[in-house]
């Protein structure tokens, strides 16, 4: 048996840290807020899903279930290990401080990152290079697929993979192998933000461990619809023949929610389902419960 002694935390998203580029990240003020529980005698950082996020810019409905959240990763880092310079970064605009403005750190950080991946794939040096590769071919196993949804989901202007065409969205392997060969460059560079998320990542949980704060994670429930996830694995999920779900997770009614709730996430064709006939709102296909 675990034991779980009784301990105290804080919940915090790193979006919400401060930090001079318009969002939270894993820099200075992620180590700075480990610091803080270290003093006030916490032991626990709880934080939300880590995942990619997309249209509403909910962690709760990512991009996938492994990668991590690009715009998380730390630029101040990136000029420590040499990938952009201060110069870079001598552009940062008047950034909201009190909110997350989506719309416009996204840009802005695409474009810093695309600047560290220029740096990084022309360089010479080869300790950050093994590293990398490390990385991809022990993560192959989600972050190809990733990397290529993500690549092509740029290509379609961000819209969801059941609006790209036919023979992408089917993943017709003639197309696949083609799109691989056309976005290569482009797909590497998902490889590479990958790898900056999972080796910030990694640091500021080793930093908060030494400190003896236990990073308390969360995940969704079910996976996103419009996710490397679903894309990469449509037979196991009930979709229809354009990749549509026909049964969404939800809850039935319940005495917190007399009309239940839709979440609208594909079901898993492994898990049991439950038919809820008055669940709101009332739209096509069957309802699952967790």
């Amino acid at each position: 048996m675990i034991s779980l002694p009784r301990s105290s935390g804080i919940l915090l998203h790193p979006t919400s840290l401060h930090g001079p580029y318009g969002i939270g990240d894993l820099g200075a003020g992620a180590y700075r807020f480990v610091d803080w529980l270290e003093a006030q005698g916490q032991s626990i950082w709880q934080v939300l899903p880590l995942g990619p996020t997309s249209y509403g810019d909910s962690p709760y409905q990512p991009l996938s279930a492994f990668a991590g959240n690009s715009n998380l990763i730390s630029l101040d880092r990136l000029v420590d290990d040499g990938l952009l310079t201060r110069g870079d970064l001598a552009d940062t605009p008047p950034f909201p401080a009190a909110k997350v403005d989506y719309g416009w750190i996204g840009p802005y950080h695409n474009e810093k990152l695309a600047i560290a991946w220029h740096n990084f794939s022309r360089s010479e040096g080869r300790s950050l290079r093994s590293e990398f590769e490390r990385f991809v071919d022990e993560n192959r196993f989600w972050l190809e697929d990733f990397a290529l949804f993500a690549a092509l989901k740029r290509q379609h202007g961000l819209r969801p993979w059941v609006e790209w065409d036919g023979e992408l969205r089917r993943r017709e392997s003639s197309a696949l192998a083609n799109a691989a060969a056309t976005l290569a460059e482009q797909v590497n560079a998902e490889r590479f933000r990958q790898w900056l998320f999972n080796r910030q990542w990694t640091a500021l949980k080793s930093y908060a461990t030494g400190k003896g704060i236990r990073l308390f994670g969360d995940l969704p429930i079910f996976v996103a619809h419009d996710s490397a996830d679903v894309w990469a694995h449509q037979g196991e999920y009930f979709l229809d023949a354009t990749g549509n779900p026909t049964v969404v997770a939800g809850v039935p009614p319940d005495y917190f929610s007399p009309t239940g709730q839709r979440w609208g996430n594909p079901a898993n064709r492994g898990l049991p389902l439950v038919d809820t006939a008055h669940t709101r709102p009332a739209e096509p296909g069957r309802l699952h419960s967790h």
